[in-house]
């Protein structure tokens, strides 16, 4: 009996150099030690070993049937629930979960939650983790919520704290994609307090964890575009020290701190995060690195600075890649004052460009930033102009050239006035009038220069 079950055992090790299909042939299946000096291993047990071994085989060779009437074999041949049952329901729960049998799934599942007292902490962390994001990449979100609500009861008997939270947090992240705010604050708020100390105060122990919570937590207000809640979220995730956060994590929150300080106006600062989630998810290998990129890109033409970003060693390898190069264009024509080129670019990158609904948002910033700028260097020569001979040089209708110009006049960016009757406008050309202008002409330098500096000192 002895030398038969070393043969066998040697037969299975020799099988499990053949499985290399990571989602169904784990490694735990070998967490269990066995010596060669161990001799009294009873018949029943290596009955046991050899009929999970020829199952997990024929799940290799893709012999469902065989392989699942085998692992049920092992089930009935166990007196008390033992470590070689825990496995075959293992490798049961995860074939039929590929198998899309999600119903006969949860009932074998279910099953192996009553084992997991049978394992060490350890190995069942180790197995129910692997089957959680196994499990996790199935497009049926209503199964999904099944599969959660159903390892939670589980977990909360278990009291395995760490599986717990991932579990929670695959959860939250599913109320998320389905917009059902309401659940996912309950999940947080509730993650949330078993991260923090007894005086109620965050605790930096649990820094990672806080800094997940956090992520999710951050983009819901930007998705609601709640940007009070986001202001504060933000800044406790930036007062997170003590964590070793996924670069994804990291990527996740400075990006929707860039978006939050777009939309309050703070270009050095939008830059300054949006260029740190560019470097999250290109070290991630997350897609969205690219987006994040064009972000930065259009950062910096609202900023109306000049710097070139691809000297940026990191970002230099993406200056030629299709996405990159439209905006990229797009900005040399927006620094040069080429209107009609600008426009031209836009129009022939619908896809790649206006397609973003973040971008769009701010595209008619950047018209309306171009076209001033062109129409103040257009009637700077003249004394007096017609209004429709701007409207041909900006290619836009004449009361959108009266409202560039009523603004310039209320800014003071220009002294003039406007004769809405011969639809002319009339500049002063006093001294005065031209010190302003070649003040203001000073002040924007001054002022590109002094964003150049602070920007280059916080590393963008």
């Amino acid at each position: 009996g002895i030398q038969f079950a070393s043969r066998e055992r040697g037969e299975a090790l020799c099988l499990r150099g053949r499985m290399s299909d990571g989602d169904m042939m784990d490694d735990e299946d070998y967490d269990f030690d066995y010596e060669d000096s161990d001799q009294d291993q009873d018949d029943g047990q290596v009955d046991m070993e050899n009929e999970y071994y020829t199952a997990k085989g024929n799940l290799q060779d893709g012999k469902l049937a065989e392989a699942l009437e085998g692992f049920q074999k092992v089930l009935d041949m166990q007196g008390d629930k033992g470590e070689w049952g825990f496995k075959a329901l293992k490798q049961m729960v995860k074939a039929l979960f590929r198998q899309n049998r999600y119903q006969e799934m949860m009932d074998r599942y279910k099953e192996l939650l009553n084992y997991l007292h049978v394992v060490t902490k350890n190995q069942s962390e180790k197995v129910m983790t692997k089957i959680v994001d196994f499990v996790s990449g199935s497009p049926d979100m209503d199964f999904l919520e099944k599969f959660y609500d159903t390892t939670l009861s589980a977990l909360k008997e278990s009291q395995n704290e760490r599986l717990w939270f991932k579990t929670n947090m695959k959860l939250a992240k599913l109320w998320f994609d389905k917009r059902e705010f309401h659940r996912l604050q309950r999940i947080l708020r509730e993650l949330h307090r078993s991260c923090m100390t007894d005086a109620g105060q965050d605790d930096q122990k649990k820094g990672t964890q806080l800094l997940e919570l956090y992520s999710l937590d951050i983009q819901m207000h930007t998705v609601k575009k709640d940007n009070k809640k986001l202001r504060g979220t933000y800044d406790k995730a930036m007062k997170v020290k003590s964590a070793i956060p996924h670069p994804l994590i990291m990527g996740v929150i400075h990006e929707c701190g860039g978006k939050m300080h777009m939309q309050e106006r703070d270009w050095a600062s939008a830059s300054k995060c949006l260029f740190d989630a560019f470097k999250n998810y290109d070290e991630a290998g997350n897609h969205k690195r690219i987006q994040c990129l064009k972000y930065l890109i259009l950062g910096k033409m609202l900023s109306m600075e000049e710097a070139n970003i691809f000297e940026a060693p990191e970002v230099k390898p993406y200056k030629n890649d299709p996405e990159i190069t439209a905006m990229n264009d797009l900005m040399t024509a927006y620094q040069r004052n080429e209107i009609s080129n600008f426009e031209k670019i836009l129009n022939q990158n619908q896809q790649r460009i206006m397609e973003d609904a973040f971008i769009r948002v701010y595209i008619q910033d950047l018209l309306k930033n171009i076209r001033t700028q062109v129409l103040v260097q257009t009637i700077k020569p003249y004394t007096r102009i017609k209004i429709p001979s701007i409207a041909k040089e900006l290619n836009i209708p004449e009361p959108d050239v009266e409202s560039l110009l009523v603004s310039l006049i209320l800014d003071k960016a220009i002294v003039a006035r406007i004769d809405q009757v011969n639809r002319i406008v009339i500049l002063d050309k006093t001294d005065e009038a031209t010190n302003k202008y070649e003040a203001l002409d000073q002040w924007r330098d001054e002022l590109g220069k002094l964003h150049t500096t602070v920007v280059s000192k916080m590393g963008v």
